[in-house]
Order: C-alpha cells, then sequence, then structure tokens
C-alpha cells in the first residue's frame, strides 16, 4: 500500500466542509469520514485538522457546540453555518473546473 497522500494547501477546508454538510460531526469523525471516503488515500492529522476547523470557524463557515461523543466523551460538534453552505457550493464548482482542467492538460501528448 502507498503512503497516504498529502493534502493540497485550500482542500483540507473544502473536504471538512463537505464532511459536515450531512450533519454535524466532531473532528475525529472528519478526520475518520475523509479517510473511509477516500479509501484510505487521504488521511487528516490532528495537527492541521484543528487549525483548519478552527479557520472555518473564524470565517463564519462553520460553528461549534459542545455535545457528547459516541463513547460518552465530550467534544465539540462542527456543522455548516448558511454562509458555509455557499461557500461550500462555489468551492466545490471552483474545485470541479480546476480539476476537469488539469485533466485535460494530463490528457494531452
Amino acid at each position: 500500500m502507498s503512503k497516504p497522500t498529502d493534502l493540497v494547501q485550500g482542500t483540507l477546508d473544502l473536504l471538512i466542509l463537505k464532511s459536515i454538510a450531512l450533519g454535524p460531526m466532531h473532528g475525529w469523525a472528519i478526520a475518520q469520514r475523509i479517510r473511509q471516503v477516500s479509501n484510505d488515500v487521504l488521511q487528516v492529522n490532528q495537527g492541521a485538522l484543528y487549525p483548519a476547523l478552527h479557520r472555518l470557524e473564524q470565517q463564519g463557515w462553520i460553528e461549534a457546540e459542545w455535545g457528547e461523543s459516541e463513547n460518552n466523551r465530550r467534544a465539540k460538534f462542527y456543522s455548516l453555518t448558511e454562509s458555509g453552505k455557499k461557500y461550500l457550493q462555489s468551492e466545490q464548482a471552483n474545485w470541479e473546473r480546476l480539476s476537469a482542467a488539469i485533466g485535460l492538460v494530463l490528457k494531452t501528448t
């Protein structure tokens, strides 16, 4: 198995927002969701995850609320704000456009 892929700068925010678009999640669950959905290719370490969550909260795209996790521990649950939903839609469209363009360049001989 190859080593996990490092995330391109800026993509972590998009992946976090997409993960919590499904519903509120705590940090560990967000990292696990990204890992599982990517078939273990993308692995987010806590040193990158929590600063990103803080940054997204500062931007007003997510909000946090304390709650109890599945294993009865106190945890911060993150959810999208209305402006976060709009930002996610915009960034997802930009990502799809950019990745399609990169794909075209890589396919040319």
